[in-house]
């Protein structure tokens, strides 16, 4: 299979599972998908669509989030996990919205990576499902899956991210990098992994991965 052929694999093996791609944060706008991205670093979604309709029954937008103190939207949010930080972020980029972006979620990158608590993959999340500009976001699923069906090295997330930009057409990131994430939570987990149930490392799965998995297994 030559690398064109493998990449078209993956397209059609996950259109085929995965035709619909919900997005898997509840919210109901840009700035309460935000949020919502923003609490689920190191957290689970199903976790943080628990917490996210406590905090937005109290605040589900800029305005109504500076008028709680940080304390209080961390004592909401504590369950989510690096509620300090989240608590700060969501606070400080509240006020920043209502300053510089007349309490709207700007739709640009730079913009977005501005605020506080908001990396480059929170970024790259609100560009793709809150305004459905082309964008890759890369999390752990992702990091993990292109190594696994060597598409890209490893090496760094912004490196799984480039590959992933170049491999795959622009007009299927966003549902690609969603359909991804589905795949590697449902065949292609980190723990308890099973090649068997997993066709796409099997079919075009690094050589070392797969070696390495058969030798474990023997």
């Amino acid at each position: 299979m030559t690398k064109a052929e493998k990449v078209q694999f993956v397209i059609d093996t996950l259109e085929e599972l995965y035709p619909e791609t919900p997005i898997p944060l509840d919210h109901k706008d840009p700035y309460t998908l935000l949020i919502a991205v923003l609490m689920s670093a190191q957290s689970t979604d199903a976790r943080v669509n628990t917490i996210t309709p406590l905090l937005f029954e109290k605040a589900d937008n800029p305005y109504d989030m500076v008028k709680l103190t940080v304390d209080e939207i961390r004592e909401i949010i504590k369950p989510v996990g690096l509620s300090p930080m989240k608590s700060k972020g969501i606070h400080g980029l509240s006020k920043i919205l209502i300053e510089k972006h007349n309490g709207e979620v700007p739709v640009d990158m730079d913009a977005l990576e501005e605020l506080p608590a908001v990396g480059h993959k929170t970024a790259s999340v609100v560009m793709a499902q809150a305004f459905d500009i082309p964008a890759f976001p890369v999390d752990t699923h992702i990091h993990r899956l292109m190594y696994r069906w060597n598409l890209s090295n490893g090496k760094s997330v912004a490196q799984t991210e480039k590959d992933a930009k170049r491999l795959f057409p622009k007009e299927l990131w966003n549902k690609l990098h969603l359909q991804i994430i589905y795949y590697g939570r449902e065949y292609s987990p980190a723990r308890g992994w099973r090649l068997e149930n997993d066709i796409i490392t099997k079919t075009v799965g690094r050589k070392s991965v797969i070696d390495d998995y058969n030798k474990k297994k023997a």
